[in-house]
């Protein structure tokens, strides 16, 4: 099979082509306005796949299309926002040839424009699929398996790239060029307009049992979501969809270019996109990860319910991501599973089980979280479905919601250092010993959890409840007037225990500084263990304490 990818060397087209170099059965037309990147590009990627230079302009396709014979146009160049009045000459050149057609396309009004196309396309026998990428095909398939147990009211999604991913210059003029320009959405349950990057909201991306993201800004963007999604669900009543780049302090002064644009009407800011492209992909720190979320309000069983989805992606692998959908389209195809013809939006080519064998092999993950609001127990709602999956041990101590009492022994080190000394004199941690009788009083009540323990008769407290703003998706533990919110994360039967944030009598304290160790709790031969370590910055090794627990008798 011949494909021609059309900016084959950029950003989304190269990394599709990455994905597709292992089928030998592939002729894979690399193209571009430049040739001597089209060429560079095939030297250094080898597969089993074919890979052919070539010096093409989208613009002059209609007369390269009888020369190249393609089965497969792949538009991956864009900015699909900049196509100007004849934005489809690439889809028209496509039936006049009968040859079919796939795109990246990310612009609303381009994919909802192309079902104009329909006929054309079927009587020419071929098919035209337009947006098919992360938005709006992953997130139309996780809406329809949310769909099954729940009428879709409101819908808020977002996607969080990971800084190091990269972002090509025709992304960097897509979203500078509409930055402050209105966006056409669905709104109480008609069409309305909003302001590109003006609107923003912060969310934690947080899949069940896994390390978190850290909570991200997110700001509106035009994707084909907003408008193809919508007729696909009578009872949505309003749609928006953010991104979340880091650094935040770019996105935001984006935000800040945006408003002013829209109040004072200004041209647009698409000749600044190359600054924006430099300092993006200048600035990067943070985690090497990214992920994506769609949150769902409706309906079931006569009451209101909200239901999320989340997906995780480590390292360099998240940036593939938008490309697998095509990636799963031609293997499909290969396979003989032929979409049918006709133009449309990419909305139904794939399901989520599609995207779960594309994961699977890969550190992506990604689940459901249901409606908490009944849930009291603030480890069954930070680790949603992930609570199931605890070891019966650790399941039974903090799976009660009632008082309970749990005793054994531990062996305690201390911290030798003045500081150290300090603040396990002012919190009450235990002394040292080799042998330390434990005792852990659980107490619950409307608002989370007391927790005392005992070492030796020697109390220290805490109060545990789930974290809110920021702290979404997180444990919030407070030790007199410090709180560390803690991630929750299963990995091979340990639950550990990880800090992410912490504060002061409420005053939000330096990154840098957040205490840490390696604490974790696990079963050992049936029986509850922990292996409990804090430390800090400057401060050294405070305390740590290991040993085990079982019910009171």
């Amino acid at each position: 099979m011949k494909i021609l990818v059309l900016g084959g060397y950029g950003v989304f087209g190269g990394r599709l082509i990455e994905l597709l170099l292992n089928i030998e059965s592939l002729e894979i037309v690399v193209s571009g306005r430049d040739r001597n990147k089209a060429e560079d590009f095939c030297k250094k990627h080898s597969g089993d796949a074919t890979l052919t230079p070539l010096a093409l302009d989208r613009t002059d396709i209609a007369l390269q299309l009888p020369e190249i014979k393609p089965d497969i146009v792949i538009d991956a160049s864009g900015p699909f926002q900049a196509y100007g009045q004849n934005r489809y000459v690439t889809v028209e050149a496509c039936i006049a040839a009968k040859v079919n057609y796939l795109d990246f396309a990310d612009a609303a009004d381009f994919v909802f424009g192309v079902s104009q196309f329909d006929q054309q396309a079927k009587t020419a026998g071929i098919f035209v699929i337009s947006g098919v990428s992360s938005f709006p095909v992953l997130t139309a398939s996780v809406l329809r398996e949310i769909s099954k147990t729940m009428e879709i009211h409101h819908v808020t999604g977002g996607i969080a790239p990971s800084p190091f991913a990269g972002v090509g210059l025709n992304v960097m003029r897509a979203i500078v060029g509409y930055a402050g320009s209105p966006i056409t959405l669905f709104r109480e349950g008609k069409r309305a307009q909003a302001i590109g990057l003006a609107e923003t909201r912060r969310y934690t991306i947080s899949v069940p049992g896994k390390l978190p993201m850290r909570n991200t800004h997110f700001s509106l963007v035009d994707v084909p979501d907003l408008q193809v999604l919508p007729p696909e669900h009578p009872t949505m009543q309003s749609i928006w969809m953010g991104a979340g780049p880091i650094p935040e302090v770019l996105h935001k002064m984006l935000n800040w270019m945006a408003r002013v644009r829209s109040t004072l009407r200004l041209p647009s800011f698409e000749p600044l996109s190359p600054l924006f492209y430099r300092v993006l992909n200048l600035f990067k720190y943070g985690e090497h990860r990214g992920g994506m979320f769609v949150h769902v309000s409706g309906s079931a069983n006569k009451g209101p319910v909200e239901q999320s989805w989340h997906m995780l992606a480590e390292g360099d692998d998240g940036p593939y991501i938008p490309s697998m959908a095509i990636e799963a389209i031609i293997r499909k195809i290969l396979a003989g599973e032929v979409p049918k013809t006709g133009a449309r939006s990419a909305t139904r080519e794939l399901e989520l089980e599609d995207y779960s064998k594309l994961f699977e092999k890969r550190p992506i993950t990604m689940g459901f979280r249901q409606d908490q609001r009944a849930e009291l127990n603030p480890f069954k709602q930070v680790l949603g479905s992930a609570f199931n999956l605890l070891p019966t041990a650790l399941q039974n101590f903090h799976g009660s919601g009632q008082k309970q009492t749990w005793q054994g022994q531990a062996v305690v080190h201390r911290g030798s250092g003045l500081l150290s000394k300090m603040i396990g004199r002012v919190f009450g941690f235990p002394k040292t010993n080799d042998a330390a009788n434990v005792c852990v009083t659980q107490i619950p009540d409307e608002n989370g959890l007391s927790w005392t323990r005992s070492f030796d008769g020697k109390e220290f407290e805490s109060f545990l409840k789930v974290g809110r703003g920021k702290d979404s998706y997180l444990l919030s533990e407070q030790f007199g007037p410090v709180k560390v919110a803690l991630a929750l994360v299963l990995d091979e039967g340990k639950l550990r225990f990880i800090p992410r944030r912490w504060s002061i009598f409420s005053i939000p304290m330096p990154r840098i500084l957040l205490p840490h160790g390696e604490s974790f709790e696990q079963e050992t031969d049936g029986r509850f263990s922990f292996d409990v370590q804090i430390s800090a910055p400057v401060v050294g090794h405070i305390v740590s304490y290991k040993g085990y627990l079982e019910p009171e008798t």
